[in-house]
């Protein structure tokens, strides 16, 4: 097992959904019980329709996100996870522990990359349009 992670850079926990998803509403709780469980965390929801533009590459194409809700963990620029997750609070929950334990090896996807990039410049330029309030 990994030694857990002890870097100063905070993880970015960023859920893309869509404003029309039905499950990324309930989605929207299960992320402000996460932020104020993690306040050492950063937290975003990103629509991606809101978000279109701050989500296009160099080339102004923007990267398909289908299936909803779409996790990022990302830490430092790079990608840990990137994914279609189970709505639950509980599946959140062990995906965060197994960040912060450092058992989330950096994924070498160019997608994911690329996405990373695209979701820190937004909540880098944009962070009250992405920030997750905490309950």
């Amino acid at each position: 097992m990994p030694a857990a992670d002890a870097s100063p850079s905070p993880w970015l926990v960023a859920c893309l959904c869509a404003a029309w998803c039905r499950t990324c509403d309930d989605y929207r709780t299960v992320m402000a019980e996460a932020a104020h469980a993690h306040p050492g965390l950063q937290f975003a929801w990103v629509d991606i329709e809101d978000h279109a533009d701050a989500l296009d590459d160099s080339e102004g194409a923007a990267e398909d996100i289908e299936n909803f809700p779409t996790l990022l963990l990302a830490r430092a620029g790079t990608p840990h996870f990137f994914g279609t997750l189970l709505p639950h609070a509980g599946v959140l929950n062990r995906l965060l522990a197994q960040a912060l334990a450092g058992e989330l090896p950096p994924l070498a996807d160019a997608t994911a990359r690329r996405m990373t990039d695209a979701v820190v410049r937004l909540v880098h330029d944009q962070p009250q349009q992405v920030q997750v309030a905490a309950d």
